[in-house]
């Protein structure tokens, strides 16, 4: 009898149900866990108790609806178990994903020491997700971090400087705001491309997503395997001839939804507000695509979430890469492009501007903290309603009389600027699509008038269109103008038709 009982499983929660967790105010919020077949378990959280019993060794319960409330409460699971979850609170709940640049810890950014010291905050609790991979779903959170259990920690200096530094900045800023417990999920990885994040049914249900991206990682993969047992033969050769540099180990292919299966559906379905993104430099190459498979991304999400259209919040690219003397293609300016276009299209999703925080020498600038703070202004009032300046200025329309082009801007809040002399960044071309550097100052509040001795009759206008742009247009409320193009010119990354790709093989 003894050995029967002992063979009993526990009631067991997913890793992202911990001590000092954050649960989302304003929608029922979702428990789950495991448990023996037909076992009752019961949930209480301060005044309500819900109940249920596990089929097929799963079960879920729902809490109703509650507001926040930073007081801390304990979460018990009781089945054939008992688990106390300590220091739980009810507030607002944001996932951050992405590559590197998310991914970039608070302790590699300028003046990360004060930043890290003044971090103490009982109401900003944080969760890091292990960076593993898996090649089909999983249904908890896999691996450690820190050498332990992964789980939420309340900010402090201890654990604020390994944490993601834009989603710290952002989490500040957004619980200074609210005056509500804030928790952030962060799971990025750098390198990834987009998807990587993608579940494998919206990849395979799309044809194009099927032959450019599934089909091509398995192409990818052979070549890698093909070079991986070559390498040991090179490298051999490499050091007998004496050379300086030595071969570098071929590096595998990221597979297709690998991250999605363990980052990001072992979530599911935790009760969140919204999303906040900071990636696209692996996909800048092909950033036609992006506009389609970025959207297609954040409806997956919202799709497997089962939690409406949350809001989705995007970091343009910063500026990389050497400044160039002249105007020229730019795949950045495309995936800059590319991610506001798919904001737009899907809805409830917006942008933030960082031109000014970029670094030609390296993809990593280290100023974070104006990337989480514009992250959180957006928040503040495309998700929450407040009445404040959270873009800046932003292209409205465009005249061409006289040789000139007069833009106007939305967005101006208390109107346009120029910092720090005469304006910059603009480019003029005519029907020919060549531009070239364009004279620009301030006409009234809104308009900037542009033009140049070089094009007498322009038809198109560029701001910003570089890989690293130098820009200057702000609005006077502090922040920096959204790149943009008023033209159609075919873009570097816009695939060319079949018909038109083989007669260029034959010439």
């Amino acid at each position: 009898m003894l050995a029967t009982v002992n063979l009993r499983a526990e009631v067991k929660l997913p890793t992202i149900f911990s001590d000092h967790m954050v649960l989302q105010q304003g929608i029922s919020v979702p428990v789950w866990g495991w448990a023996d077949e037909g076992e009752l378990v019961v949930v209480q959280y301060r005044d309500q108790v819900v109940q249920t019993r596990a089929r097929n060794g799963k079960w879920q319960v729902k809490l109703g609806s509650m507001k926040a409330d930073a007081r801390p409460a304990t979460l018990l699971v009781n089945g054939s178990n008992r688990i106390e979850l300590k220091n739980v609170v009810v507030g607002e709940v944001w996932i951050a994903s992405g590559q590197s640049n998310m991914q970039w810890a608070l302790r590699q950014t300028v003046n990360w020491q004060a930043a890290a010291a003044a971090s103490a905050n009982p109401n900003l609790r944080l969760f890091y997700v292990p960076r593993v991979k898996a090649p089909q779903p999983v249904a908890d959170i896999q691996g450690q971090y820190n050498n332990a259990k992964p789980a939420w920690t309340v900010a402090s200096p201890e654990t604020t400087p390994d944490f993601s530094a834009v989603a710290y900045f952002f989490g500040r800023d957004l619980q200074k705001a609210r005056g509500v417990p804030v928790g952030v999920i962060h799971t990025s990885w750098g390198g990834s491309p987009a998807e990587v994040w993608m579940s494998e049914r919206v990849l395979a249900g799309n044809p194009s997503y099927k032959k450019d991206i599934l089909d091509n990682y398995q192409v990818a993969t052979k070549n890698f395997e093909a070079a991986k047992a070559r390498f040991p033969e090179l490298l051999a050769k490499a050091k007998q001839s004496g050379a300086k540099a030595l071969p570098q180990a071929p590096r595998e292919p990221w597979r297709p939804t690998e991250l999605y299966n363990s980052m990001i559906h072992p979530l599911l379905p935790f009760a969140i507000k919204g999303a906040i993104w900071y990636q696209g430099e692996s996909n800048a190459g092909r950033a036609w695509q992006y506009r389609t498979l970025f959207a297609d991304m954040i409806q997956n999400w919202r799709q497997d979430w089962r939690q409406g259209s949350f809001t989705f919040l995007t970091v343009q690219l910063a500026p990389f890469t050497a400044i160039l003397p002249e105007p020229a293609d730019s795949t950045w300016a495309e995936l800059r492009e590319a991610q506001i276009i798919a904001s737009k299209n899907v809805g409830n999703a917006g942008t933030v501007v960082i031109t000014d925080v970029g670094d030609e020498k390296d993809i990593h600038p280290q100023q974070k903290e104006p990337v989480g703070t514009r992250l959180a202004l957006v928040a503040r009032k495309l998700t929450y309603g407040e009445d404040v300046v959270a873009s800046g200025p932003t292209f409205k329309g465009v005249s061409f009389s006289g040789g000139k082009a007069m833009v106007t801007f939305g967005d101006v809040g208390q109107g346009l600027e120029a910092r720090g002399g005469d304006l910059k960044g603009f480019t003029i071309a005519g029907a020919d699509g060549k531009f070239a550097w364009a004279n620009a100052k301030l006409v009234g509040k809104d308009k900037v008038e542009v033009s140049s001795s070089a094009v007498g009759k322009p038809n198109a206008v560029r701001f910003g269109w570089a890989n690293y742009p130098v820009v200057n247009l702000w609005n006077k409320d502090g922040l920096p103008a959204h790149p943009f193009r008023t033209d159609d010119f075919p873009l570097s990354t816009k695939p060319k038709p079949v018909v038109a790709a083989k007669a260029d093989a034959k010439k």
